[in-house]
């Protein structure tokens, strides 16, 4: 497995690599801090997102199951609608990249928090009842959205347009400082836990049965994965299915039950796919098409491989 995560770490430098000097034009005093900072937070992106996806699929034992798709990036893009709504364009437009982080990470936390804590107000993983308030959330959220943008100016519209996908191309460096601070202690505090979640993969009964406190464990979990969806999302945009892909792959890759392994794999193989794809599709082949779309394209497609490989079961 060492060598396997080696190998991954040599392509995610030679990524790191072309993406700092492919098209690169000017002098290297001018280029290395354009594309430093765009590139370290596509890493910080990436780790992010893969840890805080096997941290819910830990939790939740299901390995289908990501934070995204139970309705946060619905409510990101309601309350970006309802800031244009409710102070207009003009005034959102003008609002500071920092002010709108704070909102947008803050009520993203507290909404994942208000959610994922039906997990555990009961003895069992109650998974049916948190699957169904987050689809329900996320369709309610979906259709005030609806209901706000027929309704504003259509010149304000595009404000709404752009921040409903992810921006890998435009990310605000300005903003790399707070966000590396708030990952960065969940991401050391996940890595503290790791033989604990090993643990906790065994299932609820037998992790008891070892002396777990797995109550405590799942809301530590939870309110870690929470912070890193609301951070990553609140600085790029909504990334429906990356954590699915990455940690999907990685699990292909290093088949092993450690999260020690895990964790690792799935952050490497995350920013190779974020720095390998931001390259191809921006500098070698020059399309506008966003990596957002192109990811979500290939997560829906395993994600539907999974819900009938799992069927067929």
């Amino acid at each position: 497995m060492h060598r396997r995560l080696f190998w991954l770490a040599v392509v995610l430098c030679l990524c790191c690599v072309g993406y700092m000097t492919i098209g690169a034009r000017g002098p290297l005093s001018f280029v290395i801090p354009f594309r430093g900072g765009k590139l370290a937070a596509l890493i910080l992106i990436g780790v992010s997102v893969s840890t805080s996806t096997v941290l819910f699929q830990t939790v939740s034992q299901n390995r289908i199951l990501t934070p995204s798709i139970m309705g946060f990036d619905a409510l990101y893009v309601m309350i970006l609608t309802g800031a244009v709504f409710f102070l207009g364009g003009m005034t959102v437009a003008g609002l500071s990249d920092q002010i709108t982080f704070a909102v947008t990470a803050c009520a993203m936390t507290l909404a994942a928090l208000a959610l994922f804590s039906t997990l555990l107000r009961s003895g069992q993983n109650n998974l049916l009842r948190m699957i169904l308030t987050g689809i329900v959330l996320g369709a309610l959220f979906r259709s005030l959205t609806d209901f706000m943008q027929r309704l504003i100016d259509p010149n304000e519209f595009a404000i709404i347009q752009g921040a409903s996908y992810a921006r890998f191309s435009h990310v605000e460096v300005d903003l790399l400082l707070i966000a590396t601070v708030l990952c960065g202690l969940a991401l050391v505090m996940t890595w503290r836990m790791r033989f604990a979640l090993d643990v906790m993969a065994l299932g609820r009964e037998a992790a008891v049965n070892l002396g777990l406190d797995v109550g405590r464990l799942q809301m530590r979990a939870l309110i870690l994965t929470a912070v890193l969806v609301a951070v990553s999302t609140a600085l790029v945009g909504p990334v429906a299915f990356l954590g699915l892909l990455v940690v999907s792959l990685a699990r292909l890759v290093t088949p092993v039950e450690r999260h020690g392994v895990i964790l690792v794999s799935a952050g490497l193989i995350s920013t190779i796919t974020l720095i390998g794809g931001q390259t191809v599709l921006e500098r070698v082949f020059k399309l506008s098409t966003p990596l957002s779309v192109v990811i979500d394209l290939l997560g829906g497609v395993l994600f539907l491989i999974l819900l009938l490989k799992g069927r067929h079961r």
